[in-house]
């Protein structure tokens, strides 16, 4: 990768490849696989992604809300599409786009129901989201009869899959729990494929349980974290490499004397001469307070510049004493030296978040 001039996030479309099949192998080859690619494919770029991902061979993809998926389409990506949390609002949309809807409650199906006749549908593809333990959306085990009910009034849609969430398939602590979700899962989408009296498409695995749980891939699995490089655990992080790399350059390089004080409030106090340097990042672009005053820090030249003082919108200053380097010179953020889940870890989150909260220019 060349040397930057900017802030920039360099995306490594050969980790990507890399990174799905490892997660393909993980599933039987009549297993479908769902790529999620919401949060512009978590703080990547979204239409880049699925153009990679559909010439690897992925099924689906999925995303938060409708406008994601318009911009995937408008990008040239005709793979099926579910929309996760759809709105109201959009479901005009949905039908323009060949997207479909995950239907997670009473309003959402009988809206989505009376869009799709206005618009002459037939059979519309949808999702049918289950709740099962997870308790954001979804409809429970006593809904099932009302939307039973009321699919009997139209023949506007059908259900083309059917689908939940795990709660923490990644943490051993919970397996007990987990496999009540499962069970339970297994359960409710019997009854349902018995209802219906067709097999619709079962989905419950996220990347963890895709590892953790091949019981239960059913027809198809979602992946999303696991193709950006992570795997939620140490040892599966080994073997999977995360595809982003944020930059950026040293703005300029200052030289403070002891009892100078760096930034807002005064946060940072010298107390030995040191040579410190402001970079063009900041909170505006996920860099966050929480990593300031010494709790995080960057590389700089291949060597570690702490965060001294607080985070501002757009700057950040790092301590870059004992390292040889100029104004203008590459820093690394996270990527390379410096592994997104150890960045993560030292401002008490988790890479889920760091990844999808800066909005550089890919």
């Amino acid at each position: 990768m060349s040397k930057t001039r900017e802030t920039i996030l360099e995306i490594d479309l050969g980790a990507l490849e890399h990174n799905y099949h490892f997660m393909r192998s993980k599933i039987n080859g009549d297993i479908k696989f769902m790529a999620v690619v919401k949060a512009f494919a978590y703080g990547n770029d979204a239409t880049k992604i699925a153009k990679k991902l559909s010439k690897l061979g992925v099924d689906y993809f999925a995303v938060a809300y409708v406008d994601e998926g318009v911009a995937l389409r408008k990008g040239g990506i005709e793979k099926p599409i579910l929309v996760l949390h759809p709105q109201s609002i959009n479901f005009e949309k949905i039908i323009e786009n060949c997207l479909e809807p995950s239907i997670y409650s009473e309003f959402v199906l009988r809206e989505f129901i009376k869009t799709a006749e206005q618009l002459d549908q037939k059979n519309y593809p949808i999702h049918l989201k289950l709740n099962t333990y997870l308790n954001r959306l979804g409809f429970s085990e006593d809904d099932l009869e009302k939307v039973f009910t009321k699919l009997a009034t139209t023949d506007s849609i059908k259900i083309t899959g059917v689908f939940s969430h795990l709660a923490a398939s990644e943490d051993w602590k919970e397996r007990e729990f987990t496999l009540q979700q499962l069970n339970l899962f297994r359960k409710l989408a019997f009854t349902i494929t018995e209802k219906l009296g067709y097999q619709p498409l079962l989905h419950l695995s996220n990347t963890s349980a895709i590892i953790n749980y091949p019981e239960a891939a059913f027809h198809m699995v979602r992946s999303g974290i696991g193709l950006y490089g992570f795997g939620n655990d140490p040892e599966i992080d080994k073997q999977l490499k995360p595809i982003g790399t944020l930059k950026t350059i040293i703005s300029q390089i200052h030289h403070l004397k002891e009892g100078a004080t760096v930034g807002y409030n005064r946060a940072f106090k010298v107390t030995e001469d040191t040579k410190m340097a402001t970079i063009p990042i900041g909170h505006a672009d996920g860099i966050n307070r929480q990593y300031g005053n010494g709790r995080a820090g960057v590389y700089v030249n291949g060597k570690y510049a702490p965060i001294i003082g607080n985070v501002c919108m757009d700057m950040i200053m790092i301590n870059i004493s004992g390292i040889e380097c100029e104004e203008g010179d590459e820093v690394i953020i996270f990527g390379g030296p410096q592994h997104v889940t150890k960045f993560a870890y030292n401002g008490n989150t988790i890479s889920y978040e760091v990844i999808t909260e800066h909005f550089t220019t890919c």
